[in-house]
């Protein structure tokens, strides 16, 4: 017996104003047969029943990069990188449902990259490459800083870390998109200072409700507007241990 994922098309179409075609559908299901195995040896995520993978790791992961399922998006073939993608999320979705971007899923975790390169070849998506590193060494790579149209990275520690390790990657006018769980105008504040000194501005903050959980989300955009000091990021270790 599979472990069958739910359709939702409603809830897509009304959420995100999109739907999966029957190749994507396919490729979620395949995606989550390969993480549920995954699972055993990794410990790659908690949520393994079909309708919370379904809210927390598929529309969540697509919820953030609604822009970009919209016709009229800018690049129409954008480059993104996904910092931090753990167990493929949310890069592998995106590769899934934008088949014109090119995206680097980065991880400083081997085993974890490992596991997406075969994810990857599973589901023959062509248009993701996988990086093992740490956003502060390749933040002062050349041939990645300032190479990416979009970056997008799951937060985890203190928003103005997440500003650091993406807007040195971005070109000038990319987007950051920093997917969090809730949010305060604490942060709001802490998060301008930090923005100010790297170059971009807040576009927006989004605060959303998911599907079926009805649970507080927020997706906090942020718009490159300038060069990022050379200084930036810093070494390894101090954006956590020294927030701007």
């Amino acid at each position: 017996m599979t472990n069958l994922l739910p359709e939702m098309a409603e809830i897509w179409q009304k959420t995100l104003n999109w739907q999966p075609t029957l190749q994507q559908k396919g490729q979620f299901q395949k995606l989550y047969e390969l993480i549920l195995e995954g699972n055993r040896q990794l410990n790659l995520t908690r949520i393994v029943d079909p309708q919370e993978f379904w809210e927390k790791h598929l529309w969540d992961s697509l919820r953030g990069i609604a822009p970009l399922l919209s016709a009229n998006f800018s690049p129409v073939s954008p480059t993104i990188i996904d910092i931090g993608t753990g167990a493929g999320f949310p890069g592998v979705p995106v590769a899934i449902t934008v088949p014109n971007c090119t995206i680097t899923l980065l991880d400083s975790t081997r085993k974890k990259i490992t596991f997406i390169d075969n994810i990857l070849s599973e589901l023959a998506l062509t248009n993701a490459k996988t990086l093992v590193d740490r956003a502060e060494e390749i933040g002062q790579h050349s041939q990645h800083r300032l190479a990416y149209d979009i970056a997008l990275i799951r937060a985890v520690g203190a928003v103005s870390v997440c500003a650091e390790y993406t807007l040195p990657l971005l070109k000038q006018g990319g987007l950051a998109i920093i997917y969090r769980g809730n949010w305060t105008e604490d942060e709001t504040v802490a998060l301008k200072n930090a923005v100010n000194q790297l170059g971009g501005v807040i576009e927006s903050i989004e605060q959303f409700t998911t599907p079926l959980s009805h649970s507080i989300r927020h997706c906090v955009y942020l718009r490159k507007v300038t060069t990022t000091p050379a200084n930036f990021p810093r070494a390894v270790g101090v954006p956590t241990q020294k927030p701007l």
